[in-house]
């Protein structure tokens, strides 16, 4: 990506740059152009649709990945109100990978977490690049039983590649964390919508994304490894990323026809960056019509459908083996 374009969106652009020089010769010499503008510009609505409806998987990631795409706090400040960030996960520190806190949605108090990207190098150095380290973690858990302590619905925000290898990470417990929030999560008695925004990458993802709803942004990618990563381990070769891509059936379709997620959010034509009042006003929508039907499920009832939904995933086959008998 270059100027924050993508290769298969030059032709685009060109045509687009085509109909604003028109635009402007227009105003400039009081010429009449309104039909060869016209004309571009259906040609351009039509190559813009063309585009954005059959991306790749490969592309769908990279899209994920824009650096102007709505972050976490974005979403916040443009869809719920009275939002109070808390910190510290009352052992070791404050994590900035991860936000969360206190906030209304109609008027329904609730609480919203969710890792949190840097939009520069500076923020993105303080932020750790929105990979999450184990208090990071426990701090999201604790915001999560404070929420179910208080009857408060949770909204999880995900948008993370994955949570951070280092080593000192593993020395305060990076599996032990990721592993414990996934385990309270699943027992906690309040509604739980999670929504992949962006990138949902391996146990950095599913750390907070054990939820009654599963919802993804339509140009959002969820896999069990990055696509990188899967082609370094199955071809040593971190250059066949889209031929991975394809193979982990990570994009927001495939994961609707395979049952592990509830619904797709619909973007902006050509992502969420592209105009972000519209993507938060769809997901919006969307977390609105989820949480009035959960707050209707007693929380016993709850918890039974949580699990239910989760076991419910994968498939299997049993195969009988004849031993005969050795003489």
């Amino acid at each position: 990506m270059r100027n924050g374009l993508f290769e298969w969106e030059k032709p685009l652009y060109e045509l687009e740059l085509r109909i604003a020089e028109l635009q402007k010769f227009t105003a400039e010499e009081d010429m009449d152009l309104s039909r060869e503008i016209a004309t571009l510009e259906k040609k351009a609505d039509y190559l813009r649709r063309e585009i954005y409806q059959n991306l790749t998987a490969w592309q769908q990631v990279l899209l994920a990945r824009h650096p102007k795409r709505p972050t976490t706090l974005d979403y916040v400040e443009m869809i719920f109100d009275d939002f109070l960030e808390l910190h510290g996960d009352r052992h070791y520190r404050d994590d900035p990978a991860i936000v969360g806190g206190v906030a209304t949605l109609d008027g329904v108090p609730l609480t919203v977490i969710g890792p949190q990207k840097g939009r520069d190098t500076k923020e993105n150095i303080r932020r750790n690049f929105g990979l999450p380290h184990p208090e990071g973690y426990r701090k999201a858990l604790r915001l999560m039983e404070q929420a179910e302590k208080f009857d408060r619905p949770i909204i999880s925000l995900i948008d993370v590649v994955g949570a951070y290898p280092g080593i000192e990470a593993e020395e305060r417990g990076q599996g032990n964390a990721i592993a414990e929030s996934i385990r309270r999560m699943s027992f906690l008695k309040v509604p739980i919508i999670c929504v992949i925004t962006g990138e949902g990458g391996s146990g950095g993802a599913l750390a907070i994304g054990i939820g009654d709803r599963i919802l993804m942004l339509e140009h959002a990618w969820y896999s069990v490894i990055s696509p990188e990563m899967c082609a370094q381990i199955l071809w040593k070769d971190s250059t066949k990323a889209s031929e991975a891509a394809e193979a982990l059936k990570l994009t927001a379709e495939d994961l609707i026809n395979l049952g592990a997620i509830d619904a797709i959010v619909p973007e902006p034509l050509g992502g969420a960056h592209k105009n972000h009042q519209e993507a938060a006003a769809n997901l919006k929508a969307t977390l609105r019509e989820n949480l009035e039907l959960l707050l209707k499920i007693p929380a016993d009832e709850l918890v039974e459908k949580r699990l239910a939904r989760f076991r419910r995933l994968g498939q299997w086959r049993e195969k009988a083996t004849v031993i005969s008998e050795i003489k």
